[in-house]
């Protein structure tokens, strides 16, 4: 396994979807996970789809427009990853798309510890029949980013 070096907040990012799920009131099914890997920093968007189009509006909308232009996004070779849509988002952006080896999602082992730290958390969150997942997303956030890191010793909220 190689060692990601980064110095800059948001410089390279990792992406998943996280689902299928209860489908909530809303519609959604699935959280988009965008993490940091310099602060640890982690955003969690529900959609009701894993469409490129959407995994697309999400990044640019939620992500690049509040933080910047990442230099890299590192995720695995799901479709809409590896879409002509989400190729050219890359490439009109200046964004260096990297991924995951197939058959080893552990090669994003940042991502795929947080996917299991809130499923965890959302135990104590969401309501008997997972159908508000979505509604409690953003406090369950909230806990994770006021939460010290192991790696880095400090919140992810300290480091932004």
């Amino acid at each position: 396994m190689q060692l990601v070096k980064t110095g800059v907040l948001m410089q390279r990012i990792a992406t998943e979807i996280l689902g299928e799920l209860p489908e909530t009131e809303n519609g959604n099914k699935y959280i988009l996970v965008v993490s940091d890997y310099f602060t640890k920093w982690t955003e969690a968007f529900p959609m009701p789809n894993m469409k490129a189009q959407t995994d697309a509006k999400i990044i640019v909308e939620e992500v690049v427009t509040r933080v910047g232009v990442p230099h890299y996004i590192h995720s695995d070779q799901g479709r809409q990853y590896e879409s002509k849509l989400f190729q050219e988002m890359c490439r009109h952006l200046g964004i260096t798309k990297t991924r995951t080896t197939p058959y080893h999602s552990q090669s994003d082992g940042m991502v795929e510890r947080f996917n299991q730290t809130l499923e965890n958390m959302f135990s104590a969150y969401v309501s008997d029949n997972h159908r508000d997942w979505d509604k409690q997303l953003p406090y369950v956030m909230m806990a994770y980013r006021s939460t010290e890191h192991e790696i880095t010793g400090m919140s992810p909220n300290m480091l932004m």
